[in-house]
């Protein structure tokens, strides 16, 4: 199996570029919650990558995580990118962007997608320098940047983005449960799942749902 490397955000420092950042989102397909988005600096890749670029294991430099490589966040499980998540949240510069509900309907998906990787990159602690994104359309921004089909597949702090959008986004979901337990959000996550579809049957749409969704759209009427 092939995994995301450094070699892009090295081949930008060569060019003279500094705090390359990579951002992606998550939850865009959801039925109900959040878009939220990742964006990642790594100020200090030496802890992640050997000589020839692969990622290794982690647990060779003490991260505590056991035979986990870094990659694309849809093939890691829950535990393993909390596991990542935990282990890595102090040794990289990271925050997320955040697009409710109210403002997805509001909006539209496409320009929703848009805001959360600018408010992603907007938190961050530090100012990048150049940006390089999971593919996406029409995305603007006054920093140089990148858009890069399967980013999350090929590109180490893309990748990264990623597993923090998706265990944030997850933790939100978690917590919504907590506040609408008929939908039993913390196991699909706000998707559209034969359980999800079967709850809106049942319960209509709550205050988290996308009513400019089709299918939560068509229940609501």
């Amino acid at each position: 199996m092939k995994y995301p490397d450094y070699n892009l955000e090295q081949e930008l420092i060569r060019q003279g570029y500094k705090n390359i950042v990579g951002v992606d989102e998550v939850g865009r397909g959801a039925w109900a919650g959040p878009i939220v988005a990742g964006a990642v600096l790594i100020f200090n890749p030496g802890f992640l990558i050997d000589r020839q670029q692969k990622i290794i294991n982690a647990k060779c430099h003490g991260l505590g995580i056991k035979n986990l490589p870094v990659r694309d966040s849809k093939l890691l499980s829950a535990k393993q990118r909390e596991e990542i998540f935990e282990a890595l949240k102090n040794k990289i510069i990271w925050s997320v962007g955040v697009v409710a509900v109210k403002e997805i309907d509001q909006i539209g998906l496409g320009r929703a997608n848009i805001l959360v990787m600018q408010r992603a990159v907007k938190n961050l602690r530090v100012k990048p320098g150049y940006l390089l994104l999971d593919k996406v359309s029409g995305f603007s921004h006054h920093l140089p940047w990148r858009s890069i089909i399967k980013g999350d597949e090929k590109v180490l702090s893309i990748s990264l983005a990623a597993i923090i959008a998706k265990v944030w986004r997850d933790r939100l979901m978690a917590n919504f449960h907590k506040k609408y337990p008929d939908y039993n959000f913390h196991r699909h996550k706000g998707y559209g799942t034969a359980g999800h579809q079967k709850c809106l049957t049942e319960f209509g749409p709550c205050a988290i749902h996308r009513l400019s969704f089709r299918p939560v759209k068509k229940i609501d009427q």
